[in-house]
């Protein structure tokens, strides 16, 4: 534990997210006094108030919730959820940052952010992070790639547990990350940003790779055969609808697997490593970690 964490409090909005929970963990870990931003009251935010942080409902698109949020805080982590009103949130939020003296905000943005891109978050990333620079506030962006998360959601865990990794992303590479590496990371920024500020911080696994090693790599970890599917983006897209994904995420993912497809979430780094000793977890070692889920009860 830092001697200095004890003094500072930082807030961590999207609290109950994948990165979220990571970051408040993590950073009570530390030593800091955490203050977790949550949309509602629930068995969720319960689970954070118990280990130890300072539960508060705020709302992203209401300016007066924010504010109390950020009284006597150091540091925060903006995290909004994929869906729309991105920029509307940022503004809201730097505004009370600035209003109650905010040292550093911590962005949490996206690889794929682009002014260019068919994903409209991606769009509003960009302009999100710009708006950010604007506001004249101490900001780090942070730009992680592919969560490993993925492997869990509602569009991807039933075919992989048929022994399908189903992403149209063709030939487009990637470093895969996990929340848990990331929460790590943005505790040890939210603890000591000052060397930081202005800078974009990608934030990566270990290993860069294409999806025939990455089935390869999900085979030897999971005990059975993983084969890599490319199907076309329409019927890609169907199958996110029929899985529930409401519009905008539809439009995000086909958009973001497109700028995937175009070298958008390449390259790999060791950031997270740089900054918290560890190095982050490979595609493997997340999948065994997380076996019995992915492979559905299979023995």
């Amino acid at each position: 534990m830092s001697s200095s964490a004890t003094s500072k409090t930082v807030l961590v909005s999207g609290a109950t997210g994948d990165t979220g929970r990571a970051t408040v963990r993590e950073s009570i870990a530390l030593g800091l006094n955490v203050r977790a931003m949550v949309r509602s009251i629930d068995a969720r935010s319960q689970a954070l108030a118990d280990q130890g942080a300072e539960v508060v409902v705020g709302d992203f698109l209401d300016p007066n919730t924010l504010r109390p949020a950020m009284e006597g805080v150091d540091a925060a982590y903006l995290c909004y959820p994929v869906a729309p009103g991105l920029i509307h949130a940022t503004v809201n939020f730097a505004q009370a940052a600035k209003e109650t003296g905010v040292k550093a905000v911590l962005n949490c943005s996206q690889r794929s952010a682009n002014r260019e891109s068919t994903s409209p978050s991606c769009r509003d990333t960009y302009i999100a992070e710009e708006v950010l620079n604007w506001s004249g506030l101490n900001v780090v962006h942070l730009r992680p790639t592919l969560f490993l998360e993925w492997l869990q959601y509602s569009w991807m865990l039933p075919k992989l547990r048929e022994g399908v990794l189903y992403m149209p992303v063709g030939e487009g590479t990637s470093s895969p990350v996990a929340a848990e590496d990331q929460g790590r990371a943005i505790a040890a920024l939210l603890l000591h940003p000052e060397a930081h500020i202005g800078t974009t911080i990608p934030l990566s696994g270990p290993v860069e790779m294409g999806h025939e090693q990455m089935a390869a790599e999900l085979t030897e970890a999971l005990g059975r055969k993983i084969v890599f599917e490319n199907p076309p983006m329409a019927e890609y897209a169907a199958h996110l609808e029929a899985a529930g994904v409401p519009p905008y995420g539809v439009a995000h993912i086909t958009g973001a697997m497109l700028d995937y497809q175009n070298g958008r979430m390449s390259g790999a780094d060791d950031n997270i490593e740089k900054l918290t000793d560890r190095r982050s977890m490979t595609v493997g070692e997340y999948a065994r970690s997380h076996a019995d889920l992915l492979n559905g009860g299979r023995d």
